[in-house]
């Protein structure tokens, strides 16, 4: 049996859809165990490209149950435009479960958050306006809907009949906004019903069948390590907790029988939205790095803000999530830079850190830079390690040494052939 979590190791966006679809390949269960609608996991493979948002990136191998487990809120309204993406594809659902104890993400949920994102003003926290904070605040609040209220149709109605009706309250009484029509989204909640009741499961049954049967289990994590609630850059984060702890919980699989942890590590930084950034590049080769690899996001289509690899965050997230092996990706954007830089450390007030300080101190941090040599040809056409320029290999050692892991995938393209074991 092995039960590996697939962890993004710094601020999302760091290619764990396609190491994912990778993997899955070999995988008899992937589950999808934290967030929601709110980011994107970008596949590229021989059905095409496709930006997948809870439904886990395993879906495209036939033989793969594919989970969106507990700790996810499902928004419904995507769920039914991810299926019938998919399927327009060829690619069947008759592998896709959905956890009867997932929180479903309400309609209201993303007027209110657009509403709550404009009150901050100049401290907006950079959200993808997909309901996913209050979704959460609603399932620890104790007033969530889970998704196997869909059994019962009747209680459901009810159900969201009392909750979109306060929730209008709130948009209306506190924010002058316009209220949600509550009898549409019933009746448009209700129309899923027979397609989503028979994707409805015992997920732990089903996990502790595949334990038993000594299954290969992934298990498949949304945004990165400084986008977690506890650990990452508080406030901006995510309202859930990526790392493996968190994997645990929100898939149903005990803590010690995690057998690996993956960190999915990009070959520079890049982040979407708003937060702390020491790394961040203004000028010509923040650019280059954004077009060259083409740094927009899959959810909203925003350019990502993207900089020089930051060291002192690595160290950070092999701390939290305790990485067994790394996939390192997007080496390819850095083809033909003769000279990389690498933030070792922070100068905060005068003095060197080589510690991840709260996120209000490290707005005021300088990242301090090593230069390490880039390599001129290209990497994009390697299909092992041996074919990659001395000077990248030199690059990812780099990388290992400073997660205290080995990189066992290498990607140099988006092509599932472009990403291959070391």
């Amino acid at each position: 049996m092995s039960i590996t979590a697939v962890v993004g190791a710094q601020w999302g966006d760091e290619g764990k859809g396609k190491i994912v679809d990778l993997l899955a390949q070999d995988a008899e269960i992937v589950v999808r165990y934290q967030g929601g609608a709110n980011a994107g996991h970008t596949v590229v493979n021989n059905h095409g490209k496709f930006a997948l948002h809870l439904i886990p990136c395993g879906i495209f191998n036939p033989a793969t149950v594919n989970i969106i487990g507990t700790g996810t809120v499902v928004d419904i309204d995507e769920l039914i435009k991810e299926m019938d993406m998919l399927a327009s594809c060829g690619i069947a659902m008759n592998n896709l479960m959905i956890s009867e104890r997932a929180h479903m993400s309400l309609p209201i949920y993303p007027l209110l958050e657009r509403l709550l994102e404009n009150a901050r003003g100049v401290r907006k926290h950079g959200s993808t306006l997909r309901g996913i904070s209050p979704a959460y605040a609603a399932k620890a609040l104790r007033i969530g809907v889970q998704m196997g209220e869909f059994r019962n149709p009747k209680r459901l109605s009810e159900t969201l009949s009392e909750l979109l009706t306060f929730g209008n309250q709130v948009l209306v009484n506190n924010f002058g906004a316009t209220a949600l029509d509550v009898p549409e989204t019933i009746g448009r909640f209700l129309s899923y019903t027979e397609r989503i009741v028979p994707h409805l499961g015992d997920t732990l049954a089903l996990l502790q069948g595949g334990m038993r049967n000594n299954c290969r289990i992934l298990l498949e994590g949304q945004l990165g390590t400084m986008r977690d609630l506890d650990w990452g850059i508080y406030p901006y984060v995510t309202s859930s907790n990526p790392l493996p702890g968190g994997a645990a919980a929100g898939a149903g699989i005990p803590p010690h029988k995690i057998t690996g942890v993956l960190g999915v590590v990009k070959a520079f930084s890049t982040c979407v939205g708003a937060g702390p950034f020491p790394t961040e590049l203004h000028d010509d080769t923040g650019r280059y790095l954004r077009e060259v690899g083409q740094e927009f996001g899959a959810t909203t289509g925003r350019p990502r803000r993207c900089g020089w690899l930051d060291a002192v965050a690595l160290k950070y997230a092999s701390m939290l999530n305790g990485f067994t092996e790394i996939a390192v990706t997007k080496l390819d954007t850095l083809d033909g830079m003769e000279t990389l830089k690498v933030c070792t450390g922070y100068l905060l007030d005068g003095e060197r850190i080589e510690h991840m300080p709260l996120a209000a101190d490290l707005f005021r941090a300088e990242p301090i830079y090593e230069e390490v040599p880039g390599w001129k040809e290209p990497t994009s056409g390697a299909r092992s390690w041996n074919e990659l320029p001395r000077e990248t290999q030199h690059y990812v050692e780099l990388i290992e040494g400073y997660l205290g892991a080995k990189a066992s995938i290498i990607s140099v393209g988006p092509e599932r052939e472009a990403t291959f074991w070391k």
